[in-house]
């Protein structure tokens, strides 16, 4: 899940109710709704994209291999990241940071795993290499303007997206 969170830099519920129905094998996409079928029992597991609108997470040859091996382990299960003590639920909101703090890295003060969010941001941005646009659509944001969101708005820039999904998981070198 750590090694997913840095790779995708998607919002930490969008992750932890990742459900492998989402998975698109053949397109290498995963497809976030915009909500989830609630599952019995667990809380908040109706919870899509903050932003209301689907989002699609292109996956990189890295992220692929990655959830092949993840598949071997909760492939029968509803989630991808099934809970430590309850494979019927999804894994705890404090996973990804108390593998952090098991690393060594002090998740108030370092690194935490809201945080890839903004180091994928900053890095995609300063490499010069990808159009703003594809950055934000990337990063599940909205268009503020509310004249240019009436023009973009359908606009996914998948193409660009997933040059730059791979791009960022060999800088990653995951």
């Amino acid at each position: 899940a750590l090694k997913l969170s840095l790779l995708f830099f998607v919002r930490s519920s969008e992750l932890r109710f990742a459900r492998w129905s989402e998975i698109d094998w053949q397109q290498k996409l995963w497809i976030i709704p915009v909500e989830r079928e609630q599952i019995e029992n667990v809380r908040f597991s109706h919870r899509g994209t903050k932003m209301k609108t689907q989002h699609i997470v292109p996956l990189s040859e890295q992220a692929m291999a990655i959830l092949k091996q993840t598949e071997a382990l909760s492939g029968h299960l509803a989630f991808i990241f099934p809970g430590e003590y309850d494979q019927d639920k999804c894994m705890s909101d404090n996973t990804i940071n108390k593998e952090l703090r098991v690393m060594g890295y002090d998740t108030r003060k370092e690194i935490c795993g809201h945080g890839f969010r903004a180091m994928a941001c900053s890095a995609l941005s300063e490499s010069g290499r990808w159009s703003k646009e594809a950055i934000e659509k990337q990063m599940s944001h909205q268009e503020r303007n509310s004249v240019r969101a009436a023009y973009i708005h359908k606009a996914k820039y998948l193409e660009e997206r997933i040059a730059m999904m791979q791009w960022w998981a060999d800088y990653l070198s995951l």
